[in-house]
């Protein structure tokens, strides 16, 4: 049995949260092969998951033994897994996997090309995710000489891309009191990579006159009352620039559950979700909205392009990847310079600017067809519940994870005195 530790944050309600769980919860699927081990992390200033659940008690009581066995003199394990940005990976194990979203933009920074060459296995959520970090490419010149180094810098360690599964929760349905009939939602963080701000004010613009809502799930770090204090207060400043606007703007802020959030993509007057976001790893949002079948709005650019098209046979037989959403045109254009982020977000580095006269009649066409995008979504429904689902995913980590730990001479001495005690037993 091979000890692995894991390194994320775990307990944090977060993206890199939520890929922590699933890496877990992979390698539970063979708890006769591992031996799980965890090493919870914060992930900023993000809230914490709370439900007492069976998961979290697991999740606790592994945190718990690697407390333990952490304490020996000389704690040793097999393999890592470290479930964050690349600029935290390190060498602690004989093998060691680094697991990224990526970064939402078309290149990665040289420190994660260093860091990326020290871990044997690169799992990532997304093409677009690999992509940009496997064709960055720097040239290296000596700072005394100014003579090139290395021209063909980059990545070599090998790349594997496992989508997020599909998750089938209850739906708790919440009061939402609403008096339109007809809403779009956006489940977002209120930061400047998701685009809030324009995705509200030209939704107001191209609705201004009409009863249509627009429901948004949101906060800025947390779930805090600070936090709602805040988010309100941005979300004025959008909304007191149209006094004379009919359309409906709601916000929901707070700690929700899984099937409380599940209740909002399937709530019969809530139509569509809107991204506008500037780029995803994968977007998970989006993909939950989508496997319960609600239509999309979205750029056509991103993680999210991985899973919101499907093959499809034209009239002549011919199998085509088709989208099975509302595309956003967008412009290609340099990050903003006031969120570049050293060693993450990087001068030089470009993503997507949604235009808004294509986003308002995405949001036009939807509101006045919405039979022919909600079609579109049960069709994309049924693909990602079949096509995504956890024991399929689960098994392309624990595929890599075997991949990487071969047999040691003692693993085949054991298999083999387990395969003839099996034998005199028959």
């Amino acid at each position: 049995m091979k000890k692995i530790l894991v390194r994320g944050p775990a307990l944090t309600r977060s993206g890199y949260g939520e890929h922590t769980r699933f890496i877990l919860r992979s390698l539970r699927t063979c708890e006769d092969l591992f031996d799980i081990y965890l090493l919870p992390v914060n992930w900023g200033s993000t809230g914490w998951i709370y439900e007492d659940s069976e998961e979290r008690r697991w999740l606790d009581s592994i945190i718990t033994k690697t407390t333990v066995y952490n304490q020996q003199e000389q704690p040793q394990y097999d393999m890592s897994m470290q479930v964050t940005i690349p600029n935290e990976w390190e060498k602690m194990a004989p093998i060691n996997i680094g697991v990224t979203a990526g970064v939402e933009t078309t290149r990665v920074s040289p420190l994660w090309i260093e860091k990326g060459n020290f871990v044997d296995k690169i799992i990532t959520i997304s093409d677009f995710s690999k992509n940009s970090y496997k064709n960055t490419v720097y040239t290296v010149t000596d700072n005394d000489t100014n003579q090139v180094v290395n021209d063909k810098y980059c990545c070599t360690t090998p790349f594997e891309v496992v989508h997020y599964p599909v998750r089938h929760t209850d739906i708790e349905e919440i009061d939402l009191n609403l008096t339109t009939e007809f809403n779009f939602l956006i489940n977002a963080q209120w930061a400047p990579r998701k685009n809030l701000e324009n995705t509200i004010a030209w939704f107001i613009e191209e609705f201004i006159d009409q009863n249509v809502g627009l429901i948004l799930k949101a906060n800025i770090v947390n779930n805090s009352i600070i936090d709602r204090i805040e988010t309100e207060k941005r979300l004025k400043n959008v909304i007191d620039r149209y006094p004379q606007k009919k359309c409906k703007i709601y916000l929901l802020h707070g700690d929700l559950t899984a099937a409380e959030i599940n209740s909002l993509y399937c709530h019969e007057k809530i139509k569509a979700l809107i991204s506008l976001s500037h780029g995803e790893g994968f977007g998970l949002p989006i993909f939950e909205a989508a496997y319960n079948g609600l239509p999309i709005i979205a750029p056509d650019w991103s993680g999210h392009v991985d899973y919101l098209y499907m093959k499809v046979k034209d009239k002549k037989g011919k199998i085509k990847n088709k989208p099975h959403y509302a595309r956003v045109d967008y412009d290609l254009a340099p990050v903003q310079k006031e969120v570049i982020w050293k060693d993450v977000l990087i001068k030089n580095s470009m993503w997507c600017y949604p235009r808004p006269g294509s986003y308002k009649m995405r949001l036009r066409e939807v509101y006045k067809d919405h039979g022919r995008f909600k079609s579109q979504a049960k069709r994309l429904k049924k693909h990602l519940c079949d096509n995504f689902k956890p024991e399929m995913k689960y098994k392309e980590v624990v595929d890599i994870v075997k991949s990487l730990v071969p047999e040691t001479a003692k693993d085949k001495e054991i298999n083999s005195m387990f395969d003839e005690l099996m034998a005199n037993s028959n």
